[in-house]
């Protein structure tokens, strides 16, 4: 069965798949008047926003069961990456598995709707059994090191995401412009576009600089401007995807705003102190996993609850 998308909704989607069209094209006839400079990098780019949009839309589009089946591939692809950066001892492969098992297990909690258990399995019970497992293999060396990493990475990229499922299984009495659809959709179009925003301020009159040693291209002219940015398209589009009222619309605005930036540079100190450049290479010109949801890191547990608290 399809997944319900309000009238809205589908015309939000259809928005996107324009912008996405009219930003291609743009690309192309930059290449074609400018041959003397490359823009591959560019061109690869839009093919991996193409890709990532289209299989974001098919998540929506399918029932709410598989598109939280989708949601935990992407936490998986998320800690398998993160896991795959970090240096672990030989000794918590054993201890990996029950990370991994982890995520259907939380995600189950999701499908079942059940926020007692989603709020609390990870942050508690998962904090508490990971370090015994790593107490019973018996490996004290470098045990603080080795716990910390494994459940902020599990925080990180499995509970944090995990926001935008929940998201979708909400009842859609509270929202009846966009059901739980509208509310996932306004939370990851106006994260991606806060990125995009602030790069494009920061480009165009970006001088000083906000943390140089984490994100040297990160401007105060560009914070200001993509915040403002997103500040006013919350507040344009609330209405048709949301059951914000001018007020609320304006602190969610801020509340991506802002978080999304600190999830950006957070992940970026991250991948400073393990000096790589990306987080991997699955999305061409774009790098990995990380580097294309470290805002909704950020963003989406404390937009979920946002709303949660507001009108559930």
């Amino acid at each position: 069965m399809m997944m319900h998308l309000t009238t809205n909704v589908r015309w939000a989607l259809a928005g996107v798949a324009g912008v996405l069209v009219f930003a291609t094209l743009m690309v192309w006839l930059i290449a074609l008047t400018h041959p003397n400079k490359d823009y591959s990098e560019l061109k690869l780019r839009m093919r991996s926003w193409w890709v990532m949009i289209g299989i974001f839309a098919g998540a929506m589009l399918l029932s709410p069961l598989a598109s939280v089946v989708f949601f935990a591939f992407v936490s998986f692809l998320a800690l398998k990456e993160y896991l795959s950066l970090i240096p672990t001892r030989r000794a918590d492969r054993r201890v990996l598995f029950w990370a991994y098992l982890a995520i259907p297990v939380h995600y189950y909690w999701v499908a079942t709707a059940w926020y007692g258990m989603f709020i609390i399995f990870i942050p508690v019970y998962m904090f508490l059994l990971l370090p015994l497992r790593m107490v019973i293999i018996g490996e004290t060396e470098g045990f603080l090191r080795a716990m910390g990493s494994l459940h902020w990475g599990l925080m990180t990229t499995v509970f944090s995401l995990s926001h935008m499922a929940f998201l979708l299984v909400l009842p859609a009495d509270k929202n009846p412009a966009g059901a739980g659809a509208g509310l996932m959709l306004y939370l990851v179009f106006l994260t991606q576009f806060n990125d995009v925003a602030q790069y494009t301020w920061g480009k165009l009159f970006g001088k000083h600089k906000v943390i140089p040693k984490v994100s040297p291209k990160k401007t105060w002219e560009g914070l200001v401007g993509g915040n403002l940015t997103t500040l006013l398209l919350a507040i344009l589009i609330a209405p048709y995807l949301t059951p914000f009222s001018l007020t609320e619309a304006a602190g969610a605005g801020v509340i991506i705003g802002v978080f999304g930036f600190i999830g950006d540079v957070t992940i970026s100190a991250l991948k400073r102190d393990l000096g790589v450049k990306d987080s991997g290479s699955l999305l061409p010109g774009h790098g990995g996993i990380l580097d294309r949801i470290d805002s909704l890191t950020y963003t989406a547990p404390l937009f979920f609850h946002y709303v949660y608290f507001l009108h559930y």
